[in-house]
């Protein structure tokens, strides 16, 4: 499609439009501060559909086949930037603390599933970083608790009874085409020692790409967190760098969403740089070694 030249000239009542029809749709929050970026994606935006006014693009956006136009727009708003074992203190914490006490807990009961959300997946690396943690962990923790169960001939990567469930959600289908596709080259790879890459990888080529078993722990799927139909019956949630999109108001609104969304005694983990601090009473800081995570609290619905 032949694209339109030139800057477009927006007024200040589009602008806020467009950030009043983002904000209903997805929560995403565009204050004075980033009216420059708005500005230039929706450039962007505009020029591909070679259309030279914002009303005809809004007229498209807001019509019934625009659709797959909003989510264009919105995949140019969102920087999905992600990594492998990115933030490793909070991994840490998750691994030896919340890990253990979520199983120890889950034992004393019989109840030998785990369900993990990763929501704002961006193209893979943390639910693949997570089903690689819970792996290990679950080995390491039945060695020191063997259960009175058979192992299959070919070890499992989850020895039996536990059942993994990670779902991995993101509002892009872009990045989570990526995800599922589950190959990434040798920079993205910097974080990935060497004994995770000979275990939970194959080498192909410059690429490396995610073992079967381990794709098969993983579950991706789209969810716009701005509606209520969202996960439930969750033991642990990671949703890191998302709420900085939001205001304060959407900030309140989803932190209730995900309390809903946790089973009791579940943990939330939020980005390193975001705080539940001031925003909910629902739920109890975690704090060690420089790692943070946030517990439910019962009773506070």
């Amino acid at each position: 499609m032949e694209t339109v030249s030139g800057q477009i000239e927006l007024t200040e009542p589009e602008l806020k439009l467009l950030q009043s029809l983002i904000y209903q749709e997805c929560g995403m929050f565009f204050d004075e501060r980033r009216a420059h970026f708005l500005h230039d994606r929706l450039q962007r935006r505009m020029r591909a559909c070679a259309l030279d006014t914002f009303y005809s693009y809004y007229r498209l956006l807001t019509s019934r086949d625009g659709k797959a136009e909003f989510t264009a727009l919105l995949e140019n708003l969102t920087v999905n930037e992600t990594s492998f074992f990115r933030n490793r203190p909070q991994l840490e914490l998750f691994d030896k603390v919340v890990l253990e006490n979520m199983l120890q807990r889950k034992q004393a009961r019989r109840d030998w599933t785990l369900r993990v959300w990763s929501a704002g997946c961006s193209t893979g690396q943390e639910p693949y970083t997570l089903a690689m943690l819970i792996s290990d962990a679950l080995a390491y923790y039945y060695l020191r608790n063997p259960l009175p169960f058979e192992m299959p001939a070919t070890k499992p990567l989850i020895p039996p009874p536990w059942r993994v469930e990670i779902l991995a959600s993101d509002i892009s289908y872009s990045v989570l085409r990526a995800a599922e596709e589950a190959t990434y080259s040798e920079h993205q790879m910097e974080a990935v020692d060497y004994n995770y890459r000979l275990r939970y990888f194959d080498k192909c080529g410059d690429h490396y790409s995610v073992k079967r078993g381990m794709k098969e722990l993983v579950q991706f799927d789209f969810h716009n967190l701005k509606t209520e139909f969202l996960p439930q019956r969750n033991d642990i949630i990671f949703c890191r760098n998302v709420m900085i999109y939001f205001d304060e108001a959407e900030q309140k609104r989803l932190i209730s969403k995900f309390w809903r969304c946790l089973n009791p005694e579940g943990y939330l983990f939020v980005g390193h740089a975001e705080s539940l601090f001031g925003l909910t009473d629902q739920f109890q800081m975690i704090h060690q070694n420089n790692g943070t995570a946030y517990k439910r609290l019962e009773g506070t619905a």
